[in-house]
């Protein structure tokens, strides 16, 4: 009995590099919290308290429309396919953001940034790679990625913007989302089509 409450080394494995994958996307997000808002105010045209609201919301909105559409797309296609797909969007609004000094392409860019929605399809994977037992733990271990995750950004978030700055933090997010996309490309195997 004490044996099938345990992870097997695959259902370790798979719970490890997934809430990685959420670490990386999540830490670039966090990142930006404490310090966009103070970066933004001092851009070309002296952007609304609005502006710089609706440049940190948007990536929620969008993430918001996206998640249900492309979990249903993954239940077809396949869950990597999607996940490889929003990680692209992902990098290509990180890009934009990272590059633009008017708000209105950097608020394009989160926008962009948002509609990247993967979390369902990563939790639709990691859910298709472990047992009905061993659920709740993987699901856990990404519980605890993502809190350590966001403490550690508030903490890093200030320092990293000293080196590289608002623009710098936004290519370090696509940067981590391309080295997603490798991690999952070499470390997780398709779970089989039940349908």
């Amino acid at each position: 009995m004490i044996l099938k409450d345990r992870m097997t080394p695959s259902e370790i494995k798979a719970s490890s590099i997934l809430a990685s994958i959420y670490a990386l996307r999540m830490l670039g997000i966090f990142l930006i919290l404490p310090i966009f808002s103070i970066y933004a105010s001092n851009l070309p045209g002296q952007p609304s308290v609005f502006q710089i609201g609706l440049a940190l919301g948007i990536y929620g909105f969008t993430q918001a429309i996206f998640q249900i559409p492309f979990g249903m797309v993954s239940d077809y296609i396949g869950r990597k396919k999607v996940i490889y797909f929003g990680l692209i969007l992902f990098i290509i609004g990180s890009v934009l953001a990272g590059v633009s000094t008017k708000i209105e392409l950097i608020t394009i860019g989160r926008a962009i940034q948002g509609a990247g929605a993967i979390s369902a399809v990563l939790s639709a994977l990691l859910a298709d790679l472990t047992s009905n037992e061993s659920r709740t733990k993987a699901m856990g271990i990404v519980g605890v990625s993502i809190g350590l995750t966001f403490a550690l950004s508030l903490v890093l978030g200030p320092i990293i913007n000293k080196l590289i700055g608002v623009p710098g933090i936004f290519i370090l997010m696509g940067v981590l989302s391309f080295v997603a996309i490798i991690v999952i490309k070499l470390f997780i195997n398709e779970a089989p089509k039940t349908q």
